[in-house]
């Protein structure tokens, strides 16, 4: 497995796994026997960051990665995150954002105890709080950086302005957003600024929930609890117009001998050598697929047909519901 590199010194595979999926958002929770044979099996084919959140259940994901991890725990790095108003004890979440710093320390002690740690490798914001100063947020990881508990900060789907001003006080380790050929909206502004200050992207959703892997048309059924069925960019109609970006990487993908989430993948991975996708899924096979997108070389000239040919394609509906774009700095 290749290494790469966020931020300053967080080394990981250069493909992550991305773990929500085993329990909630696309429907029921995967049998919990197996999701933890899934995982071990990640890491003994090199995969070496595992990314959760209190959010995911809540807390059915950090339970799951913290068993499935704990026996090699010392091998891995976890990144999970904090800042949905959720109740440490019951579970219920609220309808919004909470980061104030005593919440904040109150989630990394929920966290650590369900993940079986001492330390948190990578600890997000897992949305910003606009009732909460971003220095507050960034002050309260420098604390628990310095008593050992967290190793590095990082933040998810925050604006330039609100990244800056984080780094500013305790060091910006990475930023998770989401980042495909679905959705290109981090090449607007965030990624340079990324660059200017030093920070590793993670790219949540590299395959665009799964469209690129071309197993989705505007027939497809989702589950009734699949978070899909209220996107704008899944109604069966923005499918079907969308299909015409599944159809530039299945071409590649022919010629490439490769699959069309490889080349999905192999292009994230291409643009900058300190993004580190995290694809997600439940199945065996896919997590093999989705590793060999790692030893794909996509050439200047498969680069740039991509990039020409997705040009002229028009994307159809929102990546997000409305209110759940509200929450997010992109």
């Amino acid at each position: 497995m290749k290494i790469r590199t966020l931020g300053n010194g967080l080394e990981v595979s250069a493909l992550g796994l991305g773990c929500m999926s085993m329990t909630s958002a696309y429907g029921p929770a995967a049998d919990k026997a197996s999701m933890i044979k899934l995982i071990r099996s990640a890491h003994e084919q090199g995969i070496t960051l595992f990314d959760t959140a209190e959010a995911y259940g809540p807390f059915a994901n950090e339970e799951l990665l913290g068993e499935a991890l704990q026996p090699i725990r010392e091998q891995v790095v976890i990144a999970t995150k904090f800042g949905f108003d959720i109740d440490l004890t019951t579970g219920v979440r609220g309808s919004g954002t909470n980061s104030r710093p005593e919440h904040i320390r109150a989630v990394a002690e929920a966290s650590l105890k369900r993940l079986r740690t001492d330390h948190i490798d990578l600890f997000y914001q897992h949305r910003v709080d606009p009732q909460v100063p971003i220095e507050d947020v960034a002050g309260t990881l420098k604390d628990l950086i310095a008593e050992g508990k967290v190793k590095h900060f990082g933040l998810s789907e925050a604006g330039v302005q609100t990244i800056r001003r984080a780094h500013a006080v305790q060091p910006v380790t990475a930023v998770q957003s989401e980042y495909s050929l679905f959705w290109r909206g981090p090449e607007l502004e965030l990624l340079a600024v990324l660059e200017e200050l030093g920070i590793g992207f993670v790219p949540f959703s590299p395959l665009g929930a799964g469209f690129l892997t071309g197993q989705i048309d505007e027939h497809t059924q989702f589950d009734a609890s699949d978070f899909r069925n209220f996107v704008p960019r899944f109604s069966p109609q923005a499918r079907k117009a969308n299909l015409a970006l599944v159809d530039v990487v299945k071409a590649v993908a022919q010629r490439k001998h490769a699959t069309p989430a490889q080349v999905a993948l192999a292009w994230l991975l291409a643009q900058k050598p300190w993004i580190v996708p995290i694809p997600g899924t439940t199945k065996p096979h896919r997590l093999e697929e989705n590793l060999g997108a790692v030893d794909l070389q996509l050439t200047g000239d498969d680069l740039s047909e991509i990039n020409e040919q997705m040009a002229q394609i028009h994307v159809h509906g929102d990546r997000l519901p409305e209110s759940a774009l509200k929450m997010t700095g992109l």
